[in-house]
């Protein structure tokens, strides 16, 4: 199946599509799930896994006192402006997955190599490539997950339903968060256009 996992939706204040546009979308490009991870809420993702069941995963991306964390198969906000360590229990609390978004970009929050080493035991995955990054900041982060041994992501991070499509990851059915996380690791990363570099967080 066909998975993208960093997608806004206009829960989010720079989110520029809807829910019913994102359904469309996903329809039309072939993804099977997608990852809802729209800022510091996680009110769009519980809809949309009301509407949507079998597409849903249900995600929110937090900013912490440092970079921002994602968390995958969550069932509740993540309050922001925690520190990192924090943040990363709570969602591991609620059974979901840790996701670092586009770890090494300096035009957004994100955190420092040293911190990511030291946060590695509660990392579950690392975002290896983001449509928005420079090539230097995804190929950093594609050696420094290598070197931790983490699951590495690849993340469109839409944030229009036109941008969905040009990357997914293409993985074995699963049954929960564990085992995502397992077929994951074993994932086909596709990017298929380049969407650029250079704008929001």
């Amino acid at each position: 199946m066909r998975v993208d996992l960093h997608i806004h939706s206009h829960y989010s204040p720079d989110g520029q599509s809807s829910l019913d546009e994102l359904i469309l979308r996903c329809a039309e490009c072939g993804l099977d799930r997608i990852a809802l991870t729209d800022h510091n809420t996680v009110e769009g993702a519980l809809v949309l896994a009301e509407m949507a069941p079998d597409l849903a995963i249900v995600g929110e991306e937090a900013r912490t006192r440092e970079g921002e964390v994602i968390g995958l198969f969550i069932t509740d906000r993540i309050p922001p402006f925690l520190p990192a360590e924090d943040v990363m229990d709570v969602i591991h609390d609620m059974g979901g997955l840790t996701y670092i978004p586009h770890p090494l970009d300096r035009r957004r929050a994100n955190f420092r190599a040293e911190r990511i080493v030291e946060l590695a035991d509660k990392i579950d995955i690392i975002e290896t490539y983001n449509a928005w990054c420079e090539p230097a900041a995804n190929q950093a982060a594609a050696r420094l997950a290598g070197e931790l041994g983490k699951v590495s992501a690849t993340g469109s991070d839409s944030h229009s339903a036109r941008e969905l499509g040009s990357s997914w990851m293409e993985i074995e059915d699963y049954a929960g968060p564990q085992d995502f996380l397992e077929k994951l690791r074993h994932a086909r990363h596709v990017v298929t256009a380049s969407s650029g570099t250079g704008r929001r967080a």
